[in-house]
């Protein structure tokens, strides 16, 4: 078998010299990458568009909560004070931030167990159902979720309203007594909750809803065929192949529902115009609002706190996630 040696293999080398270098078809060097300029050009007006609405405000933000900045110093022209951590201090010490905090914290949970549960559930409901109830489930979805949210929380006031409102008027009618008649649903706090919870989780279900139908859609037949074969039950099949297919899913909803259920505002500030008592019923949300009017200090750290507190929690939930993709 013979070989055919080409001029360079030929021809000797002396030691300690490198082979030549090779040559492209025209003959020169390989040229650098050049800067992808096109991508970044389409990027750019998103990112500046971002920087002057989320990145500007935001370091501002946390620039005058290290201040002692008022209304006065805005309407005086005079300059703030820094102050280091005294508006922390005095949040968490001498306010009645701690309390609108947990009361926050605990309506977030509530919100966004009910609201996943029960968005998979109707999913799963309209997997079953025929063309016609589907269709006509969807367009109920639908409604509710177009209806803002001022129009939404002022039609479920006039609801559960004391004198003339459906829910008291259908309580005498079923007990055939007058127990309810003028009774306040907003004036108690826990009632003013439980309203409050019955109006959210009725606008945001069908996001939830929507989300795991579609997702519903990505598990193959095949497999969950397979798996009823082999003796799997239905919370077997929803457990083991489901749930996998959606985790992505799954971990979107839940961490875009607990950054909305922390942020509420609309919907409390209206029914506390309706009724419900303030100091009782704040949450994050209308406690920045009603502080921010007179304190911009105080008001920044508390925004910071807020946006430390959102970013702790999403990434608590996408690195959780990805973990399991790892594993």
């Amino acid at each position: 078998m013979s070989a055919t040696l080409t001029e360079h293999d030929a021809a000797p080398r002396t030691p300690g010299t490198r082979p030549p270098k090779p040559e492209t078809s025209a003959g020169r060097s390989p040229r650098k990458k050049k800067f992808p300029f096109a991508p970044w050009m389409l990027l750019a007006p998103s990112i500046v568009l971002l920087a002057v609405m989320v990145v500007y405000p935001t370091i501002v933000m946390f620039i005058t909560s290290f201040t002692d900045l008022e209304i006065k110093n805005k309407m005086l022209d005079t300059p703030a004070n820094f102050v280091g951590f005294d508006n922390y201090v005095e949040v968490f010490t001498a306010s009645d931030f701690p309390a609108v905090l947990a009361r926050s914290l605990g309506l977030m949970v509530v919100l966004t167990v009910i609201i996943v549960a029960g968005g998979m559930l109707i999913a799963l409901l309209m997997l079953r159902l025929t063309k016609g109830w589907r269709l006509l489930v969807s367009v109920g979805l639908l409604l509710a979720w177009a209806m803002p949210p001022l129009s939404a929380t002022v039609v479920w006031g006039w609801i559960f309203d004391t004198d003339y409102g459906l829910v008291n008027w259908a309580l005498n009618t079923l007990t055939d007594s007058q127990d309810f008649r003028g009774h306040s649903w907003l004036a108690n706090p826990w009632s003013f909750m439980m309203v409050l919870v019955i109006i959210i989780v009725w606008q945001s279900l069908p996001f939830a809803a929507f989300t795991f139908y579609a997702g519903l859609g990505q598990v193959p037949d095949e497999v969950l065929e397979a798996s009823q074969l082999d003796g799997a039950n239905a919370v077997q099949r929803f457990r083991l192949i489901v749930l996998p297919y959606l985790r992505n899913v799954l971990t979107a909803v839940i961490v875009l529902e607990t950054i909305w259920n922390l942020r509420i505002f609309t919907q409390v500030y209206a029914l506390q115009q309706q009724g419900g008592l303030v100091s009782e019923t704040n949450v994050l949300g209308t406690y920045l609002f009603r502080q921010g009017l007179g304190e911009f200090g105080v008001t920044a750290a508390i925004g910071v706190f807020m946006v430390l507190l959102l970013m702790g929690i999403s990434y608590y939930n996408v690195r959780s996630s990805l973990k399991e993709e790892e594993a």
